[in-house]
């Protein structure tokens, strides 16, 4: 994908968020005759290069899927070391993430976490809930379609104590019980390591998103890359349901 488009993205073209599956961790350390774990360490300085980066290109919120519900059927040393380094990378990113105004946000259910992880998480969104600048959404036991289910529970809920009726369900009131509703749906959504699906990530939240995937392992995708898949994104025509043109049109009528 890299290549095919000659403009470079600007303010007016910009992503407001981004949604990124971070992939190829494992592969990197297996090219390199590494333990996993060891591809997932690598892939923690991508992940601090990226967020600097969209901080810097005044991106509003970067959503990153760290871990889904479904890694818990990998290898229990893989699993252990995953959580381990949760907990080390919240412990040394967080504290320089906040000075750089950075708002961090968990979603997914935290409950199958170690007490230690959850009050590592529970303290870096209250050191940064006040801050202004970049969201930076970190997927955890996460998946889309327990995002789902679970929004169905709370509207059911709410029938249930005559809170909202049946009549008053629609598009807008679900959307205001998954994740992230607080901000604008992802615009970018980006998947490294060459694998072409979204794997259960944001699945309400990526209707519309243009997909972007690379062959590029997670440890490897570096600024330019990030930079490539915004001039990507800034040739796209974003219909949203219209013909192209009516967007012309709008256009001609906004000048």
């Amino acid at each position: 994908m890299k290549g095919i488009i000659d403009n470079t993205a600007t303010e007016q073209t910009m992503p407001r968020h981004i949604a990124v599956v971070m992939d190829g961790n494992g592969r990197w350390a297996n090219k390199r005759h590494l333990p996993r774990a060891a591809g997932h360490k690598a892939g923690v300085g991508s992940t601090r290069k990226i967020v600097e980066h969209c901080a810097k290109k005044n991106i509003e919120a970067l959503t990153i899927f760290a871990f889904s519900s479904e890694n818990w059927n990998r290898p229990k040393s893989e699993v252990s070391a995953l959580m381990a380094l949760f907990v080390s990378t919240i412990t040394a990113e967080v504290k320089k993430l906040h000075k750089k105004n950075v708002c961090v946000k968990f979603i997914g259910d935290r409950t199958r976490f170690s007490e230690k992880l959850q009050n590592s998480i529970n303290d870096a969104e209250i050191l940064t809930t006040d801050n202004s600048g970049l969201h930076l959404n970190i997927a955890a036991n996460y998946g889309g379609r327990w995002d789902v289910v679970n929004a169905c529970k709370q509207i059911a809920e709410q029938v249930k104590n005559n809170k909202t009726s049946i009549q008053d369900i629609d598009e807008t009131m679900f959307d205001s019980f998954v994740s992230l509703s607080e901000l604008p749906a992802p615009d970018l959504f980006i998947r490294t390591g060459g694998e072409q699906r979204i794997s259960n990530f944001l699945i309400w939240q990526l209707a519309y998103s243009e997909l972007y995937f690379v062959d590029t392992l997670w440890p490897d995708f570096a600024e330019d890359d990030l930079d490539a898949a915004l001039t990507w994104y800034a040739g796209r025509q974003r219909r949203f349901g219209k013909t192209g043109q009516q967007l012309m049109e709008e256009k001609v009528a906004e000048n």
